[in-house]
């Protein structure tokens, strides 16, 4: 063994660097901060059902895992989510909601998503604003991610892709299909693969709306365009609860930056409502992903609204260690 060399997918931060990894991490804490979000510190190491309870078995299963003394099948944390969302029903279960938790924490996968995310050990900047439903919630941490990225001098430079999931559920639905057929169609329209959906489409008319949904992306028309495809009840009201948040963004002087992405199904199995990822020009991959999942901290114990999301401290250290010096 080479001890002169790092494992794959690990790296160290020096100097100027480091410097400016520590003012990415003390900008978005300031903000979080800011917003009246109170920091929690959850435990690098926690039992591996924990995560599988949290963010699913798939997911859990790229985490590094091993066996306590007495047995129990422990894992280096993949994710921070799960963690706050027990102590919101454990811990805080008490406390008067809304809670407003953020976080600065490192997470550990052993096997990589994509190849353009290949790091095993990433830094997760995120918030949780938990017993909150509604467009004023989601609103909020939308407004929240906006103004760290601002902050960090990226305006002009950022785009934040919005949906709803329940425009896709209320169509899969309407098509009563099977669920390896409707796990097949997610599959396709988050891949974006026209040339495969077509065969669905052009099989049976009723799958042409899928064909139809996958190119709409872009500004409030996005909206407009789909209400003419959709008929069914559930993907409508998601429809009008992704109006209400744009006529938001648009209140707020934000609509440049985001944009509206009825392809996006990738986190069907997670989130409940509101979807979205964050780009940044130069990232060779999404720099954050967040929204709405109503149904996680049931899995410990108590029913409640949640909504937030996390950025990548690496990606973005990478993106502005880029930018020329002023």
């Amino acid at each position: 063994m080479h001890l002169s060399r790092i494992p794959p997918g690990m790296r160290y931060y020096v100097g100027a660097q480091a410097r400016l990894r520590r003012r990415v991490e003390d900008t978005a804490m300031s903000v979080f901060e800011r917003c009246r979000y109170e920091e929690i510190t959850t435990p690098s190491v926690d039992y591996y059902v924990l995560f599988e309870q949290g963010m699913g078995t798939t997911e859990a299963q790229r985490s590094f895992r091993f066996t306590d003394h007495d047995g129990r099948l422990l894992a280096l944390r993949p994710d921070v989510t799960s963690s706050v969302a027990r102590a919101a029903a454990t811990l805080l279960a008490e406390r008067p909601r809304p809670l407003r938790l953020c976080y600065a924490g490192p997470v550990f996968k052993q096997q990589s998503q994509s190849p353009a995310e290949w790091r095993r050990e990433t830094t997760q900047l995120g918030c949780e604003l938990i017993g909150s439903e509604g467009a004023d919630a989601d609103l909020e941490v939308l407004l929240v991610a906006a103004e760290i990225l601002n902050r960090l001098g990226l305006s002009g430079n950022y785009c934040i892709t919005i949906n709803n999931v329940d425009v896709f559920n209320g169509i899969l639905e309407q098509l009563s299909v099977e669920a390896d057929v409707q796990e097949d169609i997610r599959r396709l329209v988050d891949s974006r693969a026209l040339p495969e959906l077509s065969l669905y489409s052009s099989g049976e008319n009723k799958y042409r709306v899928l064909s139809q949904l996958v190119p709409l992306s872009g500004k409030r028309d996005v909206l407009d365009q789909a209400e003419c495809l959709i008929s069914n009840p559930r993907s409508k009201t998601a429809l009008e609860q992704l109006r209400q948040l744009w006529r938001g963004l648009e209140a707020n002087g934000l609509a440049q930056s985001f944009e509206i992405d009825l392809a996006d199904v990738g986190g069907l199995d997670y989130y409940t409502g509101l979807s979205f990822k964050i780009f940044v020009n130069g990232a060779g991959s999404r720099i954050g992903r967040g929204g709405r999942y109503d149904g996680l901290i049931s899995n410990f114990g108590r029913t409640e609204p949640a909504v937030g999301f996390v950025l990548n401290l690496d990606g973005l250290t990478e993106v502005l260690s880029e930018q020329p010096a002023e």
